[in-house]
């Protein structure tokens, strides 16, 4: 058996201490809505066409470094606070009464719980927006610890939501695995010590090359470990 088959057995089984799931474009299927949202604020604006590389650069930022950087990059006269004012009413009715996992990750979640596997969520997303959309899916229970980038000074290209994570969970990083959908975010839970498994999103199709030489596994939906 090879070296992938044998963690592909271990992930399959929850043959694992622990786990930490990004959220949006990991388990549940929402980047559709962050790109949509952002089409619609920008054509406000007069800006037609959202750039790809903009989508990309804020997709493991925070609200309000979502806002500075909008700011900055189109010249806007808004402040940030009314920005994500505008972003954040929108936002809160998606989580609450739209957004939906991803095929298989609610299965996948409720087999690891089963198995004993103690999971975290590490989200650029507000409690205000992960916690209706989890529980309304039916998963929130099964997580025994939360951690946002707005808690830590480093955002996801760093280790340190992931280390909060784990903390919160009393796990340790080597007995921890991190599932993600964006190539800094894998690489900063690489450079934590965490085995990182990379997961399948339309968003990042674009640096999916360099996710599956990063990340430990490259999976394209929850399916496989079900």
């Amino acid at each position: 058996m090879t070296g992938w088959d044998n963690a592909l057995e271990r992930l399959r089984t929850g043959n694992f201490g622990a786990a930490v799931f990004d959220m949006d474009g990991t388990i549940m299927d929402s980047m559709g809505f962050w790109n949509h949202i952002d089409e619609v604020f920008l054509a406000r604006r007069g800006i037609e066409t959202v750039p790809e590389d903009y989508l990309l650069a804020i997709a493991h930022l925070g609200a309000e470094e979502t806002a500075l950087y909008t700011k900055e990059r189109f010249g806007l006269d808004e402040t940030p606070e009314e920005m994500m004012r505008e972003w954040f009413g929108d936002a809160v009715h998606y989580y609450t009464y739209d957004a939906q996992l991803k095929p298989g990750a609610y299965e996948y979640l409720k087999k690891l719980h089963g198995a004993g596997v103690k999971m975290a969520l590490a989200t650029a997303s507000s409690e205000e927006l992960y916690v209706p959309a989890l529980k309304r899916c039916g998963v929130y229970e099964l997580f025994s610890a939360f951690a946002t980038v707005s808690e830590c000074e480093r955002k996801k290209g760093f280790p340190d939501i992931y280390l909060l994570a784990c903390e919160r969970m009393g796990a340790e990083p080597t007995e921890c695995v991190v599932f993600e959908d964006i190539f800094v975010a894998v690489k900063g839970a690489k450079d934590g010590g965490f085995f990182t498994v990379g997961v399948s999103d339309p968003s990042s199709k674009r640096d999916s090359e360099l996710i599956r030489q990063t990340a430990d596994l490259y999976i394209d939906g929850f399916g496989i470990f079900i």
